[in-house]
């Protein structure tokens, strides 16, 4: 059995996976603060099955109108946040400077977590198996 078919294993590798693209989402808002009509996304949490693996499979994206994203701009699981009416400039954008640093480092201190433990899981297969 490979290391890379253990649930533990696959469960932190998603997760950092899922951190990484998170990461990427909020620079985006943050690049997009004064563009007008720009509305903050996040990226919805994994849900893991049992063995590890994202439950739900890919999500198709339907183009119904000229104007909606192009099927290679569209990402699954992403979703615009509903930023508080007080929040929204008048030119529409909705991103909150502040909010969005607060996620980036709660982000990056929780993918910090789940490498630590990746290597830590690692480095105890190593010790278990004679490889130290």
């Amino acid at each position: 059995m490979s290391v890379a078919g253990l649930p533990l294993i696959e469960k932190l590798k998603t997760r950092m996976h899922w951190h990484q693209t998170r990461q990427k989402v909020i620079a985006e808002n943050v690049a997009n603060a004064d563009t007008p009509g720009f509305k903050p996304r996040d990226v919805a949490e994994p849900q893991l099955d049992a063995r590890g693996r994202p439950v739900g499979g890919n999500l198709q994206v339907a183009r119904t109108a000229p104007g909606h994203l192009a099927l290679d701009q569209a990402r699954p699981g992403m979703s615009e946040r509903n930023a508080a009416r007080f929040e929204v400039r008048p030119n529409g954008n909705a991103v909150n400077l502040e909010e969005e640093m607060l996620r980036s480092a709660q982000n990056q201190s929780d993918y910090q977590l789940a490498a630590s433990l990746y290597e830590k899981s690692l480095s105890m297969l190593r010790i278990a198996t004679g490889r130290r």
